[in-house]
Parts: structure tokens; sequence; C-alpha cells
């Protein structure tokens, strides 16, 4: 069975991909790497787990066009101005609701808090691919882990373009 005809699932971390790509100098176009989520790995869902700030409608709005099921979490601003909204909890409880309904999980993240599902799904032969948004950049409890994808590489295939009529930009919420 090919890819495309696979029910597999993307769960990803918007704020650790975001900061991520940033880090290297670049913008994600989101509508390219949602087709090349499907395109490439059968990604028939992603879910896009992200920070709620009411001044972002639209942007959710157009993430949601672009075919990503968003998982909001409440946001807490800081004395200082600084948004926090770790949504690490959200992503491990949603990929083990949705565990009988996917084949395999695409897991978006750098983050070492996630190691134990990683190593949990792959046990149990539902893990399919980490993709790491920056490979300079993500920790090492998931350096052993197999397959890895790493932003990095992606450039020429996922970067926003000016004249390209997809979403970038700063896609706030989520864990560090």
């Amino acid at each position: 069975m090919g890819k495309n005809n696979k029910n597999n699932y993307a769960f990803i971390d918007s704020q650790n991909l975001n900061l991520g790509i940033k880090k290297l100098g670049w913008k994600l176009d989101y509508k390219r790497f949602r087709v090349y989520l499907q395109e490439k790995y059968g990604a028939k869902k992603a879910y896009l787990f992200i920070g709620y700030i009411p001044r972002y409608a639209s942007l959710y709005r157009s993430l949601e066009n672009f075919g990503y099921s968003i998982i909001f979490k409440p946001i807490i601003e800081t004395h200082d101005g600084q948004v926090k909204g770790n949504i690490d909890a959200e992503l491990v409880l949603q990929t083990m609701i949705e565990y009988q309904n996917y084949d395999q999980a695409i897991i978006v993240i750098g983050d070492g808090d996630f190691y134990c599902l990683v190593k949990y799904l792959a046990a149990q032969k539902k893990f399919m691919r980490l993709i790491v948004p920056n490979r300079y950049r993500y920790s090492v409890l998931l350096r052993v882990t197999k397959p890895i994808t790493f932003m990095n590489d992606l450039k020429q295939r996922l970067e926003y373009k000016k004249t390209s009529p997809a979403l970038t930009g700063d896609v706030v919420g989520g864990s560090t």
C-alpha cells in the first residue's frame, strides 16, 4: 500500500516548529508544509497545537483552510509581555485519543519532553517519522530516534516565497 493510501496523522508543536525555523533564518509556507505531509507521509490529518490569541483569529482560519486541525491551548501573558502556552500535554493526549484512528504518527517536535511518546509509539509500531524543526537545536533525547527528517533540508521545498499565496509568519503559542 502506498503512502497516500495510508491513514497517517501528523502531530505538530507549532511553536517549536515556528521558532526552530525562524532560528534558521527562513519562514515556513504552512500551506506547502501541509501538502508535503500528505504527499510524502500520507498524513490524512495534521493536528497543529497552538496557543490561542484572539487577535490571530484570521491566521487560525487560514491554517484550518490549509487542512490543519487546530488544537488550542489557552495562553498566559507574563508581566513582561511574554506569551506562554505550553502544549505538551495536549499533543500527547490528542495522539493517544486518536491512537485507534491512524496507522502511524508523524511527530513534528524538537523537544525532549516528547521522548516517551515517540518511544511508546515506536514500540507499538505506530510511529512513522520524527520531523525536527532545526537540526542544530533539538533535544539530545531525540537523537536516537529513527527515522528522522530535519526541516533544515526542506528549505528549498517549503520556504515561504512572497509570490506564493500561502501562509507564513509567526505562529504563536506552544512550548519552546
